[in-house]
């Protein structure tokens, strides 16, 4: 699809660059059930890992995933926890994302069970809120990023949009 400016030319897309694979570890679902929105459950975050070419550090225990389950093939997810980075400051983080595929694929996430991450679409925009100096310029940054999820795991490799 080609779209025009009024110049006639195709805008650039931004650049982005790799910031860190945040590497998720979780816990059971609580299933909170059905409402007018979806299927509500909460999937709590046990801890993790940052992995970047700077930014490194841990996920702190004590955040969740909020999901709505909207159809039998879309996924909403709005997660809060914060990490920890190598240099002892820490950023707070709101994730918001979706994720969707074949129904059957999706009910097997659902489950817990193991799916190829390259059969889901699995996107988010995180926003990251350092407390200190040394990372206070991701307030002034958007983010993106893709994601993976395995049984025990949220994979999310964040970028930065330039």
């Amino acid at each position: 699809m080609h779209v025009a400016t009024v110049t006639g030319m195709t805008p650039t897309p931004p650049a982005l660059t790799f910031l860190a694979t945040v590497s998720v570890r979780v816990e059971k679902p609580v299933e909170v059930g059905p409402s007018v929105d979806g299927h509500r459950r909460i999937i709590p975050i046990a801890g993790g890992t940052v992995e970047g070419p700077e930014l490194r550090g841990t996920v702190l225990p004590g955040g969740a995933d909020f999901q709505i389950l909207r159809t039998e093939s879309l996924t909403e997810l709005r997660a809060e926890y914060a990490i920890e980075a190598d240099d002892g400051e820490r950023i707070y983080v709101r994730n918001h994302g979706i994720r969707s595929g074949d129904p059957e694929d999706v009910a097997r996430l659902v489950r817990g069970q193991p799916v190829d991450p390259g059969r889901i679409y699995f996107r988010c925009t995180p926003l990251l809120e350092p407390t200190g100096e040394r990372w206070a310029w991701l307030r002034s940054r958007l983010t993106v990023g893709t994601g993976e999820r395995h049984p025990d795991e949220v994979r999310l490799h964040i970028f930065v949009v330039e």
